[in-house]
């Protein structure tokens, strides 16, 4: 096992390297076939991992060796193989190998090509260490890697400076919540002695459940997790990073970056679960984010900004989940949010790419007929996203409503109404870009064709894995979870057990009437609003009311621009000033000082003998007169 687990991780590795040194001087074939191979063959391996584990497994780690030793803690550089990480690994290398193949067409003419393929491993690998890291210090380096890639792959076009800004604009976001995380990791070592993960699970019954300390620790890495996992108010960089090409939002999205917060915090499971306060947090916080990033979705007229937000709104149900201790559920959510929203983004990519780079979906229209494949696999996408009955979205999302009415009906009321929100702009998505006529221009509409099979094949896949992914946890209800196969899987993993609330059968039938009931009614209107009534979006400026605030994003970055961006460059101008006025005249007066005294100096070391004999005279009688007179 130890092999495998060393080459899961270095195959992608090998790959960076290889296409990193190499890459400008070999042909894009080999380049894009070889990225692709090497994170295929990592999820081939974990899959012969998974087929040696059960639920019952142990947690088994790998120490590859002691890093260092410091006050009294014993660092060591290793991985940790048990049931969650090994879904996690499938779930990255699995959607990440789709993800390269469908690269190779998208990025075909991009002059980058190779430059490409060596961040995508790179991704690939710094993400693959976040998740098999066997403690605290290894899940941050590979968190701060996946960090610095989708900096380099947001900003890959960086000649358009605007593209460049959302790649800092990323960067420093996740900034600010990674303090918090140090802070977290630094307490916990300081706490527990400890920063691998089995060792501090041992140590945290030492905390007072709900104690001040254990509330700080948790907090503390719940805000990395906001930075990472894009919430309230750190999720502002996620729709900007639209500016990459589409299969890195795809990668940052769907499989990878996104998921990193949920993944900490249900890897921590067993100091959250000692932290209601917290957990209570967490709930509001991703409540919260869901209904904001889905207001905004109703009115964005970018296909791939109307994906973006809604991956946030998502993000915030498995927080959601995760905040009344359904762990289980929520890495349910974000398996299946992985299966459609890949397809999703990589749909849109082949939409994209069959209009020429167009991405506003005011100058679509018509496209069902012309790329049928995409359409199709759209389509699918859209139905599992927006809560079609048992494709895989639809599944994963109930069980997050059921779990969320056991804590407050109330509550369930808001979720549901985001719900529904979701079907209607994935929807008005769906009939904006497919169906009426097409409102773009006729050179357009002649270039207009279907992808190409790499592109279309991870299309195929992906539906597939959409419409069946949602049986692995079968429905809640069904036998009362003695068929929930990834519950039973991921048992082994939780320190604590988290006792939900208990939503009696026939309440639970109710809630799925009325799920089902939801979805068929927002079809039904929208598709007469934007079919039947032809209506189509609005021009950006035309948007009045809620709408308007909807397409402007309820200005949040403008915001931001007024409360910390501004604030920011007046520190930076003053700093300047204080910098050219203060500093810069201070090192000129010492610069000065020291010129006139060498200038003084000069004089004196003119190369004369005869001064320097009559100066050391002078000074050796001078030396003697003064001595005497000491005397």
């Amino acid at each position: 096992m130890e092999n495998l687990v060393y080459a899961i991780i270095l195959l992608p590795l090998a790959g960076f390297l290889i296409n990193g040194l190499f890459g400008k001087k070999l042909p894009k074939l080999f380049v894009g076939g070889l990225a692709t191979a090497v994170v295929f063959g990592s999820f081939l391996i974990a899959v012969s991992l998974f087929l040696k584990f059960d639920s019952t497994s142990p947690q088994v780690v790998i120490r590859a060796f002691e890093w260092f030793r410091v006050g009294g803690i014993q660092v060591n550089f290793g991985f940790l193989i048990d049931q969650l990480s090994l879904m996690m690994i499938m779930i990255i290398t699995g959607i990440g190998s789709l993800i390269h193949l469908y690269s190779i067409g998208y990025m075909s003419h991009d002059k980058g090509f190779y430059k490409f393929f060596t961040y995508l491993n790179l991704f690939i690998f710094s993400m693959l260490l976040l998740v098999m890291g066997s403690n605290y210090l290894i899940l941050f380096i590979g968190w701060e890697g996946v960090g610095l890639c989708s900096y380099l792959l947001i900003g890959f076009w960086y000649e358009n400076k605007s593209y460049g800004a959302a790649a800092r604009k990323a960067f420093i976001m996740n900034r600010i919540g990674d303090l918090g995380m140090i802070i977290g990791i630094i307490m916990i070592a300081y706490q527990t002695n400890a920063i691998d993960f089995l060792s501090v699970a041992q140590n945290s019954g030492k905390f007072e459940l709900d104690s001040t300390i254990i509330i700080f620790i948790t907090a503390s890495l719940f805000i990395g997790a906001m930075g990472k996992s894009a919430q309230v108010p750190l999720f502002t960089w996620l729709p900007d990073a639209m500016a990459g090409p589409t299969p890195v939002s795809a990668l940052i999205h769907a499989a990878t970056m996104v998921t990193a917060g949920i993944y900490l915090v249900v890897r921590s499971n067993f100091l959250f679960s000692l932290a209601p306060t917290t957990m209570d947090g967490i709930l509001f916080v991703g409540l919260l984010t869901a209904i904001i990033a889905a207001f905004i979705g109703l009115r964005q007229n970018d296909i791939k900004k109307v994906l973006a937000y809604s991956t946030v709104s998502q993000l915030g149900f498995m927080f959601v989940a995760v905040g009344v201790g359904a762990y289980t559920t929520a890495m349910f959510h974000l398996m299946t949010h992985a299966f459609f929203k890949a397809l999703l983004f990589l749909g849109s990519g082949s939409v994209i790419h069959a209009m020429s780079g167009e991405q506003d979906m005011r100058f679509m229209g018509g496209l069902r007929r012309k790329i049928p494949i995409t359409h199709l696999t759209f389509l699918i996408g859209t139905l599992a996203i927006s809560g079609f009955p048992f494709l895989s979205g639809m599944i994963s999302k109930d069980e997050i409503l059921a779990n969320l009415y056991g804590k407050s009906p109330y509550l369930w009321a808001i979720l549901f109404a985001v719900a529904a929100m979701t079907a209607i702009y994935m929807f008005r998505a769906y009939y904006l870009t497919f169906h009426g006529e097409f409102r773009g221009t006729p050179e357009t509409e002649k270039a207009v064709h279907e992808s190409p099979l790499n592109m279309t094949l991870p299309l195929i896949v992906l539906a597939a894995l959409t419409v069946v992914g949602g049986f692995i946890n079968l429905p809640h209800f069904i036998g009362h979870g003695n068929y929930a196969a990834l519950a039973d899987w991921l048992e082994n993993i939780y320190v604590y057990d988290v006792d939900l609330a208990e939503v009696p059968f026939a309440t639970e039938m109710i809630l799925l009437g009325l799920t089902v009931l939801m979805f068929f009614v927002v079809w039904v209107v929208v598709r007469n609003i934007y079919v039947k009534q032809k209506k189509m979006a609005l021009p950006d400026n035309e948007y009045t009311g809620w709408q308007r605030l909807s397409n402007r994003k309820l200005l949040f970055d403008e915001l931001n621009n007024v409360t910390f961006v501004k604030f920011i460059e007046g520190l930076g101008v003053g700093g300047n000033m204080f910098d050219i006025g203060i500093l810069k005249r201070f090192t000129d007066y010492i610069g000065i000082g020291a010129e006139d005294s060498g200038r003084a100096a000069k004089r004196l070391q003119n190369g004369n003998v005869e001064n320097y004999v009559l100066i050391m005279s002078l000074a050796i009688g001078i030396i003697l007169i003064v001595n005497f007179i000491l005397q």
